[in-house]
């Protein structure tokens, strides 16, 4: 076979893998900016809402495991107990972080509750005022973490770095128990989302409060990785 023409089919091979590989990353919605200084504005939106909500759809279903319906019911009231805790700390300090990483939790907690539509399982924070959980473990944590937010504006930034690490811990945990595509999608989504409010807190930690944060929840190692940019 003529030369030329052998590498003229390994080129398209390449370009046709290459293509394939970066389909996923190119046709999939984002759910935030990635605004370090701001925690990301995240909210979304309708548009990109929708968006996201149809992407999520046209994803396969997959059967489902009790693990993985514990996981994404556990997941969008976790996610939605950030959004609260910002949201009640930005009432009381009126610090903007708090108010761009709640609405990033918004864009979170959401494409959770498009999980749990898509499979027709229960909605454990549907119609839920904030502050208000089913789940009683992340209802006493919410309290708690209120409790904490009252002491200071530092003391509420403690909190939200401490909140994140807590979502990438778990989220870990939960998508390492599935192999659906739409859920790993969401997940994904969520984690980086994660890692971004985190390396937020801790910059803005040390602009206001010349504070150096230390992980609670993650390794030393694994901390240093994500807030150096890396993604969880």
């Amino acid at each position: 076979m003529n030369t030329k023409i052998v590498y003229g089919i390994i080129a398209a091979v390449v370009v046709i893998a290459s293509a394939a590989g970066a389909y996923w990353i190119l046709t999939a919605p984002a759910s935030e900016n990635n605004n370090e200084n701001e925690g990301g504005n995240g909210g979304g939106g309708g548009e990109n809402l929708t968006q996201i909500r149809d992407y999520i759809y046209s994803l396969p279903y997959q059967n489902l495991s009790a693990e993985e319906i514990q996981g994404m019911q556990y997941m969008r009231e976790e996610e939605k107990l950030a959004h609260d805790v910002y949201i009640y700390a930005y009432n009381k300090y009126g610090t903007k972080i708090f108010y761009n990483i709640a609405q990033s939790e918004s864009t979170h907690t959401y494409m959770v509750s498009v999980l749990l539509d898509k499979y027709n399982i229960t909605d454990p924070a549907k119609d839920e005022p904030e502050g208000v959980f089913k789940n009683a473990t992340l209802q006493a944590l919410y309290w708690q973490l209120v409790s904490r937010v009252n002491e200071s504006e530092k003391s509420a930034l403690i909190v939200g770095a401490n909140i994140e690490e807590l979502d990438i811990v778990d989220i870990q945990h939960w998508i390492n128990k599935t192999d659906n595509q739409d859920i790993k999608y969401v997940y994904t989504q969520l984690i980086n989302g994660s890692g971004n409010h985190l390396r937020a807190f801790v910059s803005t930690l040390s602009k206001m409060y010349n504070y150096t944060y230390e992980p609670v929840y993650l390794s030393q190692e694994e901390y240093n990785r994500i807030i150096s940019g890396e993604n969880p």
